[in-house]
């Protein structure tokens, strides 16, 4: 533990440099309380993204958690990271580093509370009441100005979060992502049911790619949890090397990560894998939460091209089982206009960001009212292509 100190409202507040120093038990017991909780806010997924060697100082990821304690007992907690780059965030803010060096500030390390590598909206401030999460959002920035950093951020929030940080005195940005949901009266009974809900030309457009996958003799082998063998984790991390090799990049997350998410938290992974003539040729990979009824697109990868194998594998083969298992939420994942014609609507993500440097601030607040505007018209003009039948603009 680098520090703890008492706060004027007999609060403990930790500093901690693992996740490990905290109680997991006591971590997802408050994870469990909060409105919009997800798997990859537990503590074994933050725990392993550190003991795994995929987020560290090494990494340009240093954990920095924060802690809060009342009577011995923990009532608030969060993980961010001291990050030396932008990389693994998917909230881009290498404009605002570049303005910092080109008046010859330094923009890192800054402070992040997020999940690494992880765009996936939900609560970030785990706490028993919103005067902890409001101590919480103090201490982000409070440490910042303490340890002289240039900034603090907050990436997908829950929306309670995102109202209180904004109070605090952090600028909101908003973004957007595609998500299906199914029918909240009647809930689809088949893929072919919710097929048939779409525009005729978006309908016929998946018929014909999910044709053609079919034609090339491709099948698709489900597993879910502990049905995942440890060669089907091998194949999956071979794709996935295999995705970020042809972006020229470097995978984020290392094998053992992947190791002890099959060992630590097995029920909240979902495998499809494809296979022609009993060989396996692509994956993709779902993180699930089946008491919530949420499932996430995560990974996927292929050892050869197949015409339209990623949309049957990342999107209709889930959907699918979706649909089957009665699952609420399809989360597509970060950016991609083309999940529209899919199925996945657009919906509103949010960051909060502190900057410590006035000026800057004052820029950055401008730029994000700009942008804002922007992003208010954008999500209309979405709205107007909604791909179902007899729909109007949200």
């Amino acid at each position: 533990m680098a520090y703890e100190e008492r706060d004027a409202s007999d609060y403990h507040i930790g500093v901690h440099a693992r996740p490990d120093e905290l109680d997991a038990a006591a971590w997802d017991a408050l994870l469990a309380q909060q409105a919009q909780p997800t798997p990859f806010m537990r503590h074994a997924y933050l725990q392993a993204l550190v003991a795994s060697g995929s987020a560290t100082a090494d990494t340009g990821w240093a954990p920095v958690f924060f802690s809060l304690r009342r009577a011995g007992r923990l009532v608030g907690a969060t993980a961010a990271w001291l990050k030396s780059h932008s990389y693994g965030e998917y909230v881009f803010d290498w404009a605002w580093a570049d303005a910092y060096a080109r008046h010859g500030l330094d923009y890192y390390p800054k402070l992040l509370d997020a999940v690494p590598f992880t765009p996936v909206p939900g609560s970030r401030l785990l706490a028993e009441d919103d005067a902890a999460r409001r101590l919480l959002l103090r201490t982000l920035r409070q440490w910042a100005v303490q340890t002289e950093l240039s900034s603090a951020h907050l990436l997908f929030l829950d929306e309670d979060e995102q109202a209180l940080a904004q109070e605090e005195g952090y600028m909101l940005r908003q973004g957007v992502q595609f998500h299906w949901h199914t029918r909240p009266d009647t809930p689809y009974a088949d893929f072919a049911e919710f097929l048939a809900t779409l525009q005729r030309e978006k309908r016929k457009k998946i018929q014909q790619e999910r044709r053609k996958v079919e034609a090339s003799g491709v099948q698709f082998r489900v597993r879910e949890g502990t049905q995942i063998s440890e060669a089907d984790w091998d194949f999956f991390h071979h794709c996935y090397r295999l995705t970020y090799q042809a972006h020229r990049s470097t995978p984020y997350l290392s094998r053992d990560f992947f190791t002890r998410m099959a060992h630590e938290l097995p029920a909240h992974w979902l495998m499809f894998i494809a296979e022609r003539g009993g060989v396996p040729v692509a994956v993709s990979l779902l993180a699930i939460d089946r008491a919530r009824g949420v499932a996430w697109g995560r990974y996927w990868g292929a050892t050869e091209a197949i015409d339209c194998l990623h949309f049957e594998a990342c999107y209709y083969q889930p959907l699918a089982w979706c649909i089957a298992q009665g699952f609420q939420r399809f989360e597509g994942g970060a950016q991609g206009e083309h999940k529209m014609a899919r199925g996945l609507l657009p919906v509103r993500t949010a960051s909060a960001h502190w900057l410590a440097h006035p000026e800057f601030s004052r820029a950055v607040e401008d730029f994000l009212a700009r942008e804002g505007a922007g992003m208010d018209g954008y999500l209309d003009e979405l709205r107007e292509r909604n791909p179902f039948k007899g729909a109007s603009p949200a």
